[in-house]
């Protein structure tokens, strides 16, 4: 209802305008009572007079149906479209900036595809709650009590006839929707995991191509096919039951009124015109019920749809601003570790009483066998993750009293396989910096390395580089990464394997780039081929989370301790 309420005048002049649009059909029966009963019937009227009356009638009729009910029809639909895709637009916008604030524990744990499917698929059913829930079942129930206030109004005896059975509609309704709302919810989470196997699937294609997996990859989509089509028969079956039964109460029910309004006409003299005016409003009585149970079944699917979209809003955030967090104003550039701890599940540490300095400027290379913990100190600094224990301070301030976004946005990025978006190259670039000109742009290419390449592109920067950036080697998409760093200008720089990858001649041009780059920045740099990290001031080597050695490459190859074990093996090889 939060993101009902702003919208709650076009709601209301939306079921204003659903009920002239309801309410003018209902005087059709009516007109049939009058033609039979007072035109054809009348005994004490000439042709001419019933002729007169009856043109008379189909005018007033006609206008109202060709001139007044085409634009209430109109502008009720439009009202509640517009009114249900503004609510959605809304739902989407909230959620789209709560799936950007949720940590990255939260995104290792949960399935791309089924996050999408939740702000696409989910959202949009939540429009029919809108649509439905708020205007077409009180226009619906507006028609059913005026159609039994005229039949009142002709039969009181007969109109009792009529609504005998809606006792058991409500009963048949509070049966079969109790359990309709589980199997829509399974059903939905089921067609979830589907998109989400596929979502996966198509991302990495190329491994299922290189392994030859077709087959396999075709057995495990068809599991969670499978598991969908279970969940959305059962959901079928249940969903059947309930309209074989609602639809007999519905067929039943006119029956009642033919037998017991003929017995009437012949015996308590109710008149033929009344009959068949009752018959018809029993189209109009029972066709709303139709429309009810209908709407029943679509509300118990968009509120499961409801219940996950909502589950999704109300994950919480693992990384938060503290409420006295100030910007990151005037920022240095100088990192201390101070006995950090961490632990992604809790329970056992991924980095130990890990303490260290990095001085404003300095280059600190990160070392060590993988699964160390060097990434895991990488994603500390920017607060993709908080420490468990200890605590990092930035220009001597405890990260966590800094406003997240403000640290941010002066810490930039390298990584080994760096996101790259399906657009253009400028538009990649322009990320680091949103605002920055067309010659702002092209330095930051050109002190990448990277204007070269580009220029040779079919457009140039307007070239769309496809998904993923796939039409460009891995040189070049770190090179345009690289340039959007550039455009940033950050004071502290993360180096996370940004070469480690690549072939001897790009790794060349993108290290000439990067230590343009790290000039007179405080850079961070984890990599895998020590001879690219000889040149830094502190080279830390971590092993299975815990600091081992500290100082230049020339202390520790003096030491000849775990370093200088790894140096002598990687040269080697």
């Amino acid at each position: 209802m939060t993101f009902v309420k702003p919208y709650w005048r076009q709601i209301i002049i939306t079921v204003i305008i659903g009920m002239l649009k309801f309410g003018i059909p209902l005087i059709i029966p009516l007109i049939l009572k009058y033609v039979i009963d007072d035109i054809i019937g009348a005994e004490g009227m000439t042709t001419g007079e019933q002729m007169t009356s009856l043109y008379w009638l189909m005018g007033i009729v006609l206008f109202i149906f060709v001139f007044f009910r085409p634009p209430i029809e109109y502008y009720r639909q439009y009202f509640a479209q517009w009114t249900g895709n503004k609510i959605l637009y809304d739902i989407r916008e909230q959620l789209f900036d709560h799936l950007q604030k949720l940590s990255l524990k939260f995104y290792s744990n949960k399935k791309s595809g089924e996050v999408i499917s939740r702000v696409i698929h989910d959202v949009e059913q939540t429009k029919n709650f809108i649509i439905t829930g708020m205007m077409n079942i009180w226009l619906d129930l507006f028609t059913i009590v005026i159609a039994i206030a005229i039949m009142l109004t002709m039969d009181v005896s007969l109109t009792v006839v009529a609504v005998l059975l809606l006792p058991f509609y409500g009963l048949a309704i509070k049966y079969f929707y109790s359990r309709l709302r589980d199997l829509t919810r399974k059903r939905s989470q089921a067609l979830a995991e589907v998109q989400g196997h596929l979502h996966e699937r198509l991302q990495g294609m190329n491994v299922i191509r290189s392994f030859a997996l077709e087959d396999y990859e075709q057995g495990e989509f068809d599991k969670q096919n499978k598991n969908f089509l279970n969940k959305a028969v059962d959901h079928t079956r249940w969903n059947a039951k309930t309209f074989a039964v609602v639809n007999t109460l519905t067929d039943i029910a006119p029956i009642l009124v033919i037998g017991a309004a003929a017995v009437m006409v012949i015996q308590f003299n109710l008149t033929v015109g009344t009959l068949v005016a009752f018959v018809a409003y029993m189209d109009r009585l029972y066709n709303p019920l139709r429309r009810l149970v209908n709407s029943s079944t679509t509300l118990t699917q968009s509120i499961a749809s409801m219940d996950r979209v909502f589950e999704l809003m109300d994950e919480e955030y693992d990384i938060v601003d503290k409420e006295d967090a100030v910007p990151y104003s005037f920022p240095q550039g100088e990192v201390i570790f101070h006995k950090v701890s961490f632990s992604y599940d809790g329970e056992q540490n991924v980095l130990d009483d890990i303490s260290f300095i990095a001085e404003r400027g300095e280059t600190i290379a990160i070392v060590g066998m993988s699964g160390g913990g060097k990434s895991t100190i990488m994603s500390l600094i920017p607060r993709f993750y908080d420490v468990t224990d200890g605590k990092i301070l930035v220009d001597g301030k405890d990260i966590r009293d800094y406003q997240m976004r403000s640290l941010r946005d002066r810490i930039g990025m390298v990584l080994q396989d760096n996101i790259i978006f399906s657009d253009s190259v400028r538009f990649n670039i322009l990320m680091g910096n949103p605002g920055a000109t067309e010659e702002e742009v092209v330095e930051a290419a050109k002190a990448a390395n990277a204007h070269d390449f580009i220029m040779e592109l079919p457009d140039g920067y307007d070239t769309n580089i496809g998904e993923r950036g796939v039409k460009l080697s891995g040189g070049q998409k770190q090179r345009v990464a690289i340039a959007r760093v550039f455009l940033k200008s950050p004071e502290i720089l993360i180096f996370d394997e940004a070469t480690s990858s690549l072939d001897l001649e790009s790794e060349h041009l993108i290290q000439q780039s990067l230590f343009r780059l790290a000039e007179n920045r405080t850079t961070f740099i984890v990599a895998h081929r020590l001879s690219t990290i000889t040149h830094a001031d502190k080279i830390i080597v971590i092993e299975d989370g815990q600091l081992r050695e500290i100082g230049s490459h020339e202390e520790l190859m003096r030491r000849q301790g775990a370093y200088y074990d790894l140096f002598q093996v990687q040269q080697l090889t």
